[in-house]
């Protein structure tokens, strides 16, 4: 997945160390992302991930 450099309106993201966040508003510059899990059992959303992110 690679940077289009263009905000996504249907994927929102606060995470502004992540190399995909858009300029200064709130959502991702990719066409689409991958969210996994860290958890066997995930039941809240603090066990999920962005399996998208790539560090600025």
């Amino acid at each position: 997945m690679d940077c289009h450099c263009s905000a996504n309106h249907s994927i929102e993201c606060t995470v502004k160390q992540c190399k995909h966040h858009y300029g200064m508003d709130n959502y991702c510059s990719l066409d689409r992302i991958q969210v996994g899990t860290h958890e066997t059992d995930p039941t809240v959303k603090e066990c999920t991930d962005c399996m998208s992110f790539s560090r600025k």
